[in-house]
């Protein structure tokens, strides 16, 4: 306060002649002051506060809320003789310490979005704003808040923002699959090379060894086991013929080839005629002489006949045989015996039986030459089937490998959602009803609240004043009541 205020100079005469005059001209100064100021300041308020109302522009929220699903997917492919692959998704919400709902809302406020939105509503970004965001706690949803100037606009802008979120989202999962992909092209272009060499150095090994597969010595030993049991059956057989031989030979008291010759001597038609000359002249002779002596005429000329037809059966005979023969062995080589029984039969199953025979050892010896040759195949394709099941070995684990890590490729571009999860809209976007903002009653509200508190607070100022006042008119009274004692 100055020297000129009129409450100084109140004061001044307060002190001086205590004029109760001079104190209601100051209190009623303060009065007015107070009051001015009062009324100023709510005329101020109200004024501002109606002028709000009639100027601001109106602003209308949009609602609506999305969840990001938790449930993990996993996939797992078996290739039979091959291997298998696997690909699983954990839970978004599997760590504690990342919540996918917090990197959304980060993309969601991110420029991009917001650029791509106001994109597709033509407005400039800053008239779009940034939604307001509110993660529901123990849930996976999220709720959003878009304003606009009219209740459509701000239905659009939260469509437009939630289509810019899911652009921007696949975006990034086709992103980070390429990068995912191209991590492992390398791995699956190594693995493909490593499974074609493998393959070379196979092919190369069976054309060279001609060993094509380990079933081959499998087959090699069957077959060798096979030609094994037929040797001993043949083997048996060569025992059961040579012993039915050698019992038809003893009872016939004729050898095989002895049988041939018979065979041989029958099948010439000279000697036959010889030997049927002889046997008709010699029954003649025996007739002749029965009835004549052995000097008569018919009986000489029979006997010479006999004899003639002898020598030529004879000749003829050896001739046959390529060794000289006498009638006991002509005898002996008769098909036909002196009783009239034929033995062409047994001569038969005697010849027959050594053919048999001699086909069964050749049979024998033959299992035996090819066993023995299998057998040494056998050793050398054991000593390279071991080269070739190593083989055989790394190609099927570059197949694992090379197949393995192609499904796990082909795996990784079907889950596009492991870092970023699949969302879902539960609440469309709402079409508010009322303006947010400004509302009338909320205003009025707080203006007369404000109003309140400016005139208690100019009141609680006017009161300390008054009190300051008193209590030093207080003390320069007591001072001037002792002065004057």
């Amino acid at each position: 306060m100055t020297a000129n205020d009129p409450m100084n100079q109140a004061l001044t005469v307060a002190d001086s002649s205590d004029d109760n005059s001079a104190v209601k001209k100051v209190k009623y100064w303060r009065y007015a002051r107070y009051a001015a100021i009062g009324l100023a300041a709510n005329a101020a308020l109200w004024g501002i506060t109606l002028t709000y109302l009639k100027t601001a522009k109106p602003v209308y929220t949009s609602g609506w809320a999305m969840i990001v699903p938790g449930a993990g997917s996993g996939v797992s492919v078996n290739l039979p003789e091959i291997g298998q692959a696997s690909s699983s998704s954990s839970s978004p919400f599997g760590s504690a310490s990342m919540d996918p709902r917090a990197n959304y809302q980060f993309l969601i406020t991110n420029e991009s979005v917001l650029n791509e939105a106001a994109k597709q509503l033509k407005i400039p970004v800053k008239q779009l704003g940034k939604p307001k965001i509110k993660l529901v706690d123990n849930t996976s949803i999220m709720e959003f808040e878009v304003a606009g100037p009219t209740a459509e606009d701000a239905q659009k802008r939260s469509r437009a923002i939630y289509a810019a979120l899911q652009t921007k989202l696949t975006q990034l999962r086709i992103e980070e699959v390429a990068k995912r992909e191209q991590g492992t092209q390398g791995t699956l272009t190594s693995s493909r090379q490593k499974l074609q060499q493998t393959q070379k150095n196979l092919s190369e090994y069976k054309a060279l060894s001609g060993l094509s597969s380990s079933d081959q010595v499998k087959d090699l030993s069957s077959n060798i086991e096979q030609l094994r049991k037929q040797r001993v059956e043949s083997f048996a057989q060569v025992q059961q013929t040579t012993t039915r031989l050698s019992q038809l030979s003893s009872d016939l008291k004729l050898t095989v080839p002895e049988a041939s010759n018979a065979f041989l001597l029958q099948a010439d038609q000279l000697f036959q005629q010889n030997l049927k000359d002889y046997n008709e002249s010699s029954a003649m002779l025996v007739v002749l002489k029965a009835k004549w002596g052995d000097n008569h005429p018919l009986v000489v000329k029979e006997a010479t006949r006999q004899e003639a037809a002898r020598v030529a059966m004879l000749d003829r005979a050896s001739s046959l045989l390529g060794r000289k023969v006498d009638r006991t062995t002509l005898q002996k080589l008769s098909i036909k015996s002196e009783t009239g029984s034929s033995r062409e039969s047994l001569f038969r199953d005697l010849v027959s039986m050594q053919a048999d025979q001699q086909g069964l050892v050749a049979q024998n010896d033959a299992l035996t030459d090819q066993i023995l040759e299998l057998e040494a195949r056998l050793k050398i394709l054991v000593q390279k089937q071991s080269k070739l099941d190593n083989l055989q070995r790394e190609v099927q684990i570059a197949e694992a490998v090379f197949a393995s890590t192609l499904a796990k490729l082909d795996l990784g571009k079907s889950d596009i959602f492991i870092s970023y999860p699949v969302t879902q809209l539960i609440s469309e976007p709402t079409l508010p009803d009322e303006k947010t903002s400004p509302k009338p009653s909320i205003v009025f509200v707080g203006a007369g609240v404000a109003s309140i508190l400016i005139t208690t607070g100019l009141a609680m100022l006017w009161w300390r004043k008054e009190t300051a006042l008193y209590i030093k008119g207080k003390i320069k009274s007591s001072q001037r009541a002792i002065a004057e004692s």
